[in-house]
């Protein structure tokens, strides 16, 4: 009598914020992803393979490439600047902070004229916000980066947007944030951030100790949504079989590693 075979293992707090990196890209039809990040492309990849077929991925180079890096297509830098002005791009970009309204900082820590930490700087940020949709990826949710104010705004968030006119920003859209505690969005009245779904495992009074300001918190929190079978295989045995995802972000439920010498 054979052995019956064992099941798969849980999915793990990366696999989470792989999935719902992934889930940024649902519907969004024939747009050029930009992840920036392990784990946002990931996300990007286990999407094109599933249910976002029609996405475009780039090498971030001159070429369009499919999941597995195989090139498609070219890609030249004025078509993709095309690509970028007229909307038809959703970038996925770290943060070194993020307000409430979800203007970004990657600049500086401290007083731009006299910064006290000098980080990225500005680079593509105003472009990628006020140009085409745009959501962020944060590997470790602390008040550090969820502040009450940026320190200097790199991003545009929905109140500078909102300030700018409809002229300006036409193709503005700040769509969610993805955190290793959970997913954030800006859907409410006055765009300020929303606690939108939970990670397994994480409660909404550890999201909101580790967020420097006021979230709008629904009565009932969802959890992120769970892999499917056929999402769990691609993204351990296609997508990322040597296991970046849980060296960006560790699993709270896995033993810790054992002292050397031991």
């Amino acid at each position: 009598m054979s052995t019956p075979a064992a099941p798969p293992p849980p999915p793990t707090r990366a696999e989470y914020c792989v999935i719902a990196c992934a889930e940024t890209w649902r519907g969004a039809g024939e747009v050029l992803a930009s992840p920036m990040g392990v784990i946002p492309a990931l996300g990007a990849r286990l999407a094109r393979l599933t249910f976002a077929p029609d996405l475009l991925l780039t090498d971030g180079e001159a070429m369009l490439v499919g999941p597995d890096g195989t090139p498609e297509g070219w890609l030249p830098y004025r078509a993709h600047l095309a690509l970028v002005t007229g909307g038809r791009r959703h970038v996925m970009m770290g943060a070194s902070q993020l307000d409430r309204f979800g203007n970004q900082n990657i600049a500086c820590v401290g007083d731009w004229s006299r910064p006290a930490r000098q980080l990225l700087g500005v680079r593509g940020a105003p472009v990628n916000t006020l140009n085409n949709p745009t959501s962020y990826w944060v590997p470790k949710h602390s008040p550090r980066v969820f502040v009450a104010a940026v320190d200097m705004v790199c991003g545009v968030g929905y109140d500078r947007a909102a300030a700018a006119g409809p002229g300006a920003s036409r193709y503005h859209r700040v769509a969610r944030v993805v955190s290793d505690l959970g997913v954030l969005d800006f859907d409410t009245p006055d765009h300020a951030m929303r606690l939108a779904s939970l990670h397994p495992g994480v409660t909404v009074e550890q999201v909101r100790a580790a967020t420097g300001f006021a979230l709008h918190v629904p009565d009932e929190v969802p959890r992120t949504r769970e892999p499917t079978d056929e999402e769990r295989r691609l993204l351990r045995e296609v997508v990322d079989p040597e296991g970046a995802r849980d060296r960006e972000v560790a699993d709270p439920a896995a033993p810790a590693p054992r002292p050397a010498g031991r």
